[in-house]
């Protein structure tokens, strides 16, 4: 007998707010039909990671951005019309953007 089953001898028409169906969380941010550029450069000989090409609202880009850095725990800013994280981690950043329902173009290497 686990504790659920305890619970319940103890609490008999309590009901349960548990339920086997998995819920499924809205991203908070505005999702687009054309891909996001994932590309990678070197500036001034450190790694980073760089994203273009989302055309929603600019707080929707930073609320992105925000989830991001925070997804990765690494540093990085929203300049302009692109996300610049520290580090190459496109293969990371692809995987978090096509999870949540983006489409995502690798650009070079």
């Amino acid at each position: 007998m686990d504790l659920h089953d305890q619970l319940k001898n103890l609490f008999p028409d309590h009901v349960s707010e548990e339920s086997n169906e998995p819920k499924i969380e809205k991203p908070d941010f505005w999702i687009q039909d054309e891909p996001i550029i994932c590309k990678y450069e070197k500036r001034k000989g450190k790694p980073v990671t760089i994203l273009e090409g989302y055309n929603g609202a600019k707080e929707d880009f930073r609320k992105l951005a925000k989830a991001l850095k925070s997804y990765l725990s690494v540093g990085g800013s929203f300049k302009g019309e692109s996300i610049l994280i520290q580090g190459d981690y496109r293969d990371k950043i692809m995987a978090f953007l096509k999870e949540n329902g983006f489409t995502v173009k690798r650009v070079g290497g």
